[in-house]
């Protein structure tokens, strides 16, 4: 059996928010950690019938990142979802949620946008 390792490193400020996160992996190319802005990180409990998860954004993280992030993630979910049970007509309805909520953002800051 081959084990694989991803390490994480949340550094905070004195009030324990995130100032920077950065994560590795033993089955990667890359040589340095990586830097990201914010993690999603869910494990299905299966004796418990529960999803344990860990959010974490860095204080520099911009609301427009976040659509994205999310907007990104949602595609990725639904995805995932499809390889794992082939049910397309869910996949595309989780699709099209995901692009709905990105198009409201969009409309949300130009509106925003407009009022400054």
């Amino acid at each position: 059996m081959n084990k694989s390792s991803i390490l994480i490193d949340v550094f905070t400020d004195d009030n324990r928010v995130p100032d920077s996160i950065q994560w590795s992996a033993t089955d990667t190319s890359a040589e340095n950690a990586q830097k990201a802005k914010a993690m999603m990180i869910a494990f299905w409990d299966g004796a418990e019938k529960a999803a344990l998860r860990i959010d974490l954004w860095t204080k520099d993280m911009m609301v427009d990142e976040m659509a994205d992030f999310f907007y990104q993630t949602l595609m990725t979910m639904a995805d995932t979802y499809g390889r794992a049970t082939k049910y397309q007509d869910q996949v595309e309805e989780m699709k099209s949620f995901a692009k709905g909520f990105y198009e409201k953002f969009r409309a949300r800051q130009l509106k925003e946008n407009k009022a400054d």
